[in-house]
């Protein structure tokens, strides 16, 4: 059996998502949750960086396009917030290419639209 990347980081950065949902409950936009969690990880001391830009290579050459990651948490963990009806495999893929994009390994995909909080662990 192997080790659960990141798991003690991964449980600090759920725990704090189960508090804000437990707070706001759903139906707040996206940029609501974003940014308690924001609030939550300055007040725990859990370094973050927001709208975290990654260019995207084709060929040798950068695209004019970049993709923004929601939250980069812990350095290493690309932390992706929805407010959808049910997760997915469109927002999976979604954070696998991120995770590809920025050479991360970890990526959570949690949706604050339920009354309980929704969330998958995503390992690239």
């Amino acid at each position: 059996m192997s080790d659960i990347i990141y798991k003690e980081e991964s449980y600090a950065i759920i725990g704090l998502c189960m508090e804000v949902n437990n707070k706001f409950g759903h139906g707040f936009s996206e940029v609501v949750y974003k940014d308690a969690l924001e609030i939550e990880f300055t007040a725990n001391e859990i370094l973050f960086e927001g709208e975290k830009e990654y260019p995207i290579e084709y060929k040798g050459q950068i695209l004019k396009h970049k993709f923004f990651a929601d939250l980069v948490v812990f350095e290493s963990i690309i932390l992706e917030v929805k407010c959808v009806k049910s997760l997915l495999d469109e927002h999976v893929s979604q954070v696998i290419n991120y995770l590809r994009a920025s050479d991360k390994k970890l990526g959570l995909l949690v949706n604050f639209s339920r009354e309980k909080l929704e969330y998958k662990r995503l390992v690239y």
